[in-house]
């Protein structure tokens, strides 16, 4: 595939030799920006873990302060008398057996599923169907709960779900190209302390291996990860 003009100029703006601080490279994802919409900007953390073994399979939630700039789609599968608080709280679907009928014929058109924990018995079978788009509600992420109106609040306000994947990288957004720079800095501070917080004592040798900003089809850039190891 050929390579666009501004694509060329964009990825000759990125040192690929450098580590960049954090504060570099949000200024520097806006730059080389390449997109006619407001794209996501993503974090790329590389972890030094075993993703195959079930204590140092990183999993966690944080409030990012800005949140993603992306309003999130949220179901909600509850009993009867939980229904009025989820539609109060702001969801944007409230039910259950209709969702999960919708969910078996292949219908995953939301961001987050809330549950309250005595509908989990029905929705186990779902686990084929959310489990790889990790949208399985999770007691550990505050996904089950009995307080939906809390959660859902939560997911509304900018609190994301992270987990490592099977190469032991971790993907997230953590905002806009129209964000601040500033904004983009704390968003991601915030991720990664959550993330080093989240190390396992079983983990060996570097933890943060590397961590990459970018946005939507953008050169990835290498953040130093000095930093984020020295403040723990």
């Amino acid at each position: 595939m050929a390579i666009t003009k501004k694509r060329k100029a964009a990825l000759s703006k990125v040192d690929k030799n450098k580590v960049y601080s954090l504060k570099e490279a949000s200024s520097l994802v806006k730059e080389v920006n390449t997109t006619k919409f407001d794209s996501s900007v993503d974090l790329h953390v590389r972890l030094g873990v075993d993703p195959k073994k079930a204590d140092q399979s990183i999993r966690g939630t944080v409030s990012l302060p800005h949140g993603t700039g992306k309003t999130k789609r949220v179901l909600v599968l509850c009993t009867p008398d939980k229904e009025a608080d989820a539609r109060a709280s702001g969801a944007d679907y409230v039910g259950l057996d209709e969702f999960i009928t919708k969910i078996e014929g292949g219908w995953v058109d939301v961001d987050v599923i809330v549950a309250t924990p005595s509908v989990m018995p029905k929705i186990g079978k779902l686990g084929k169907i959310l489990g790889p788009r990790n949208l399985m509600p999770n007691p550990k992420t505050g996904t089950v709960t009995n307080d939906v109106a809390a959660a859902v609040n939560e997911v509304k306000g900018g609190k994301i779900a992270f987990k490592v994947d099977k190469a032991g990288i971790i993907h997230a957004s953590i905002g806009r190209v129209s964000f601040t720079p500033e904004k983009l800095v704390e968003n991601s501070q915030e991720l990664i302390n959550a993330i080093v917080r989240a190390k396992p004592a079983t983990a060996k040798g570097t933890y943060l291996k590397s961590v990459f900003l970018a946005s939507s089809m953008s050169p990835g850039i290498a953040i130093d990860t000095k930093a984020f190891i020295a403040a723990h």
